[in-house]
């Protein structure tokens, strides 16, 4: 057994505002669609009902899940879907209208038939939802269990999850035996995830992936950075990184010197205000704390990619990229210089890129661990599952961008964790919007400041990243349920919803 994720199973491109509870009901809803489609017996189907129990029940309506359902039943899925067609299908589905399951049948179905149950936790994890197809007696087609395990993951009740496949050539169990292997084989951190991506598909669907995630993460902080109003729900929150960066460009255009540091809490605010809205959002490795790592990554391309900071990010000239070149590795010889671009814009945006992909791929490998050993859903761990995750592995990912060695990384991400631990999940009217949207530009801070202290030092620490992994694991096991995703205790209680 390996704790390695993949890439593109812990970075999946989908929809706000939740992926536990927007994204995973999403995809189990389009499972059971297609499971009945394939078995034969859709056409036998003349109603649907779904119960949501556990978490998904207290705050399913603020987090989107009975829309998010409704609409996979119809055979969307978040990766492809018009976020647009999500919002509002269950909250606004018309008074006896049928719907189309899967888009092919027709079936009576109404707003009753989402049952909300938040008293009620199945033993398999506190998010668990159940979908019953009857036929026009009323007897059942098909009745299935599943279980959102956190970051757009699910599991059908009765099934094993496969966390990643048995072939990989680099399996490790926790970082200890991460850092080993890295030294046993002379790689760094990124260079084993790349040979295990590699192992699943070719370099140039890797590289291209990893590049179509980094462009998902840029185009969320852009529509964050240029949208205004009101966040949607009761809170009535209004969107605040617009203004950020309207303040941040006239300062800059009246000659004041870039203030890095905000620009990085507006990166993270604009993400998690466009998540709160339903819009398109890359799990990072949650929706809850989407905003973190592609806010750090963003003030690393902005601020220290041609700064000469870091490994590897001088510019170079840039033709045809061979091997680990391809994905930020290895020495500038690896360049094959095919019909050499010279023009230094070009130049520094793929050397950005070669970055950007040696980060993803740091912090894959670091997520990973978390998503093993301990848990990334608020549901079972509270937020430090979900910010605390989010933090330790863009601070690994920016120290790796930095040059830093796979020690250095592993203490960045020991001390981004270890400053989370404890953290409750406490949304406000069950909403991804207050703690959250502020929580994960603190952590974006946090995570910069640990990678600024694990550069200052050369790796060595008395606390291992495994025990703190561990630590968060029993805390989230010993946090009472009113903390985890059901706005039962802290702010959801103490603060009026108004």
């Amino acid at each position: 057994m390996t704790a390695y994720v993949s890439a593109f199973d812990l970075f999946s491109i989908g929809v706000g505002p939740s992926s536990s509870h927007t994204v995973g009901p999403m995809r189990a809803a389009l499972d059971f669609a297609r499971r009945l489609r394939s078995s034969g017996r859709l056409t036998e189907v003349a109603r649907l009902e779904c119960s949501l129990y556990g978490s998904l029940g207290a705050t399913g309506i603020g987090h989107g899940t009975p829309d998010a359902v409704v609409a996979g039943l119809r055979g969307l899925a978040p990766e492809t879907c018009d976020p647009a067609r999500v919002r509002a299908a269950w909250t606004e589905f018309p008074a006896g209208a049928t719907l189309l399951v899967d888009g092919v049948h027709e079936v009576a179905f109404s707003k009753e038939d989402i049952v909300f149950a938040p008293r009620t936790r199945l033993p398999g994890h506190p998010n668990a939802l159940t979908l019953i197809a009857h036929d026009a007696e009323g007897g059942v087609v098909a009745d299935e269990t599943y279980y959102s395990v956190g970051g757009g993951f699910i599991r059908r009740d009765g099934e094993e999850t496969a966390i990643a496949p048995a072939a990989l050539p680099y399996s490790y169990a926790d970082a200890a035996s991460l850092i080993a292997l890295c030294d046993e084989h002379g790689l760094s951190i990124a260079e084993l995830a790349r040979l295990n991506e590699t192992a699943l598909r070719g370099e140039q669907e890797v590289a291209a992936g990893l590049d179509a995630i980094w462009d998902a993460m840029a185009a969320c902080v852009d529509a964050g950075l240029h949208s205004e109003g009101v966040l949607p729900g009761i809170l009535k929150v209004k969107r605040r990184a617009g203004a950020i960066r309207a303040q941040l460009e006239a300062a800059e255009a009246d000659g004041h010197r870039e203030l890095p540091g905000e620009w990085l809490g507006a990166f993270a605010l604009a993400v998690n205000e466009e998540n709160a809205a339903g819009g398109r959002v890359v799990t990072a490795p949650t929706n809850g704390a989407a905003g973190i790592l592609p806010a750090v990554a963003m003030y690393w391309w902005r601020f220290l990619a041609d700064s000469g900071l870091g490994a590897g990010n001088a510019v170079t000239p840039y033709g045809e990229l061979v091997g680990s070149a391809l994905l930020g590795f290895g020495a500038e010889a690896s360049l094959v210089a095919v019909g050499a671009i010279d023009d230094p814009a070009v130049v520094a945006e793929a050397n950005r890129r070669r970055g950007i992909r040696r980060f993803l791929l740091t912090a894959t490998a670091l997520g990973s661990l978390f998503k093993a050993n301990a848990s990334i859903s608020g549901a079972e761990g509270g937020c430090q599952a979900e910010v605390g995750s989010a933090c330790a592995m863009a601070a690994g990912g920016l120290t790796a961008v930095m040059g830093g060695t796979n020690r250095q990384i592993e203490n960045a991400a020991e001390i981004a964790m270890e400053h989370h631990l404890g953290l409750t999940c406490d949304p406000i009217g069950g909403l991804v919007q207050i703690p959250c949207i502020e929580r994960n530009a603190i952590a974006a801070s946090t995570a910069v400041t640990a990678t600024r202290l694990a550069l200052r030092g050369d790796g060595t620490h008395y606390v291992s990243l495994d025990a703190v992994v561990e630590t968060m694991r029993q805390t989230g096991m010993d946090m009472s349920t009113k903390y985890k995703e059901t706005s039962e205790g802290g702010l959801a209680v103490n603060v009026i919803e108004c």
